[in-house]
């Protein structure tokens, strides 16, 4: 009983995100270490959780007013935590939606590395000054994520790194996306409570499905457990946005894929041009109809679809229907 008693006192002494400023209002308010893993989210967000009264902004203002999901994890990842966090940053920016993290160690770099490689746009939250990076190896990241977005904090500018202020960090990676994605955690880590949090401000919650032998896979194992939606790419992160989120994302990549099509028609004939610009990506065309409305007869039509499809960029489909290819 007693060594239980003691790995309670440890667990919330080495519980990442909870300083010791926290843990004493904690006990407080509990009693014991025991009665503060046994709270309800909404007590310990009592003794912690505020809205901020101001926020400092470095960089493009309107990102932050962009539809944007969180990517948190562990500071020290697998190989396939790094791969995953990588991948989920850069498949995400590259549907539009803007990358939010810590700029912390490991998944939280990792993650925008994937968004900003991408030429994607980021939302770095810092639990320091705007104009202080932490840690001081993430700098050209940093870097990076103000050019391609914005560094915001609550804390004034000059503000130094202190184990208080990183529980505060964590509110704001949590309430200010559509949702947060767990890549990896251990038992007692600061992505559990970032989780826990956008459950509470009613934001979507996505775990990558760990390998069960590894100690940083509880986290999002235990989210999918309780829940958490299991998400191993982007479409499984972007089916559960909101309607309205989920179509301006098909549109902006829609407009996107069109203007990659309208650089290889640089490249066509004046008849195969005409031809294409016929075609629609949303609905396709009876040949027929084509050679009508292209004044050519159908042999000439249909060498040159024939062509445009080896080239990729027109589909042919059944019953002799042709449509454009949004590459």
């Amino acid at each position: 009983m007693e060594f239980e008693a003691s790995l309670s006192w440890l667990a919330l002494t080495l519980t990442p995100g909870i300083a010791a400023r926290l843990s004493a209002r904690l006990l407080r308010e509990y009693g014991s270490p025991e009665a503060v893993f046994r709270a309800p989210l909404t007590g310990i967000e009592a003794c912690n959780v505020d809205p901020p009264v101001m926020l400092y902004v470095r960089g493009d203002t309107q990102v932050l007013n962009s539809p944007s999901l969180s990517i948190v994890g562990t500071r020290r990842p697998t190989v396939y935590g790094s791969q995953m966090a990588e991948r989920m940053g850069r498949e995400l920016a590259v549907r539009g939606l803007a990358i939010l993290s810590g700029l912390a160690r490991g998944i939280d770099a990792i993650a925008h590395q994937g968004a900003t490689a991408v030429g994607g746009r980021a939302i770095g939250v810092l639990g320091t000054g705007i104009d202080v990076c932490y840690p001081k190896e993430n700098k050209k990241l940093y870097e990076k994520v103000l050019e391609r977005g914005a560094i915001v904090s609550e804390f004034p500018t000059g503000s130094h790194p202190a184990p208080e202020n990183f529980p505060v960090r964590n509110r704001i990676i949590a309430g200010m996306p559509l949702g947060v994605i767990i890549v990896e955690g251990k038992q007692y880590s600061g992505s559990l409570i970032t989780a826990r949090l956008a459950m509470e401000f009613g934001r979507e919650v996505f775990g990558v499905p760990g390998n069960v032998t590894q100690a940083v896979s509880f986290a999002p194992n235990l989210l999918i457990k309780q829940g958490a939606k299991l998400v191993t790419n982007a479409e499984d992160v972007i089916e559960e946005l909101p309607t309205p989120v989920r179509a301006a994302l098909v549109k902006a990549e829609a407009v996107e894929a069109e203007q990659r099509n309208l650089l290889l028609v640089d490249g066509l004939s004046t008849v195969q041009r005409k031809l294409y610009e016929l075609l629609s990506a949303e609905e396709s065309r009876h040949i027929d109809d084509i050679v009508d409305a292209s004044g050519l007869n159908s042999s000439e039509v249909l060498a040159t679809l024939f062509d445009l499809e080896m080239r990729g960029i027109v589909r042919q489909l059944p019953g002799k229907h042709f449509s454009k290819v949004l590459l």
